[in-house]
């Protein structure tokens, strides 16, 4: 019959090209055995040192895994919306992969949503990793209904915002220079951004520190797993960040 073997001349709905492509992204990141060391081994690798010289020197005051996995959780946030998703992205520039994306049937706002969306299932997986380890550390959290929907706000907000200002640094500089400047603007902030730590620990600096994505994104999960309640002022600062790196990402970015 005539048509019978004629292709649909179309391309497929977008809520399917999305889905394909944050399953594509998702496993290109964990595939990746620098970028799977940055999402995982290095938190957990953080949170049973930290936990064990904690006990060991007597460094924190009552539980120790209790008070380091939450600043575990946000670091873990932190390597894959920001430092994996640049890195990544600046090589797929580097190598025309983003342009030739960008004149794909997907659009580019799908494009950003599928490894927005990629980002969340990594996370989802991160998160998951090392509440097991937590527990099997000791660790008995009971954050209540209001505690889980903050820690569903603070992770959502804190993957908007690191990624935006990740998509920023991707697309305005080299991939070589990405590459190094992810890596350093994450063992700077690790150590000193007030995301592993609270920021109450770094004294009058402190007040500063909250207003930076890392030491916002740590009081909002910190909230969230301690007393089970929505720390808004933090989430307020996410916000605010994910606004700033989103305008000027989509005034810079360029895509090759």
């Amino acid at each position: 019959m005539n048509g019978t073997f004629a292709p649909a001349a179309s391309a497929a709905p977008l809520h399917r090209m999305v889905r394909a492509q944050t399953v594509m992204e998702a496993r290109l990141l964990l595939r990746n055995g620098e970028q799977l060391v940055l999402a995982l081994v290095i938190p957990l690798v953080v949170l049973v040192a930290g936990v064990l010289a904690a006990e060991r020197f007597d460094l924190v005051e009552g539980d120790a895994v209790g008070h380091l996995t939450p600043g575990v959780v946000a670091l873990a946030v932190m390597s894959t919306a920001f430092t994996s998703l640049a890195i990544a992205t600046g090589f797929e520039r580097r190598y025309g992969v983003l342009k030739w994306l960008g004149s794909s049937p997907l659009p580019r706002a799908g494009l950003l949503l599928g490894k927005t969306s990629a980002l969340l299932l990594v996370e989802v997986g991160q998160i998951g990793c090392i509440a097991a380890a937590a527990y099997a550390l000791g660790w008995r959290p009971t954050p209540g209904a209001a505690g889980a929907l903050g820690l569903v706000l603070a992770v959502g907000l804190g993957t908007l915002a690191f990624a935006s200002l990740g998509l920023l640094m991707a697309g305005t500089l080299r991939a070589e220079a990405t590459l190094a400047a992810a890596n350093l603007v994450f063992v700077l902030l690790a150590i000193g951004g007030g995301v592993v730590v609270s920021p109450r620990e770094y004294g009058e600096v402190g007040d500063v520190l909250r207003l930076l994505p890392s030491g916002a994104l740590h009081e909002a999960i910190a909230s969230a797993l301690g007393d089970g309640s929505i720390a808004w002022g933090a989430c307020g600062v996410l916000v605010v960040w994910a606004a700033l790196g989103s305008a000027l990402t989509a005034r810079t970015f360029r895509w090759e």
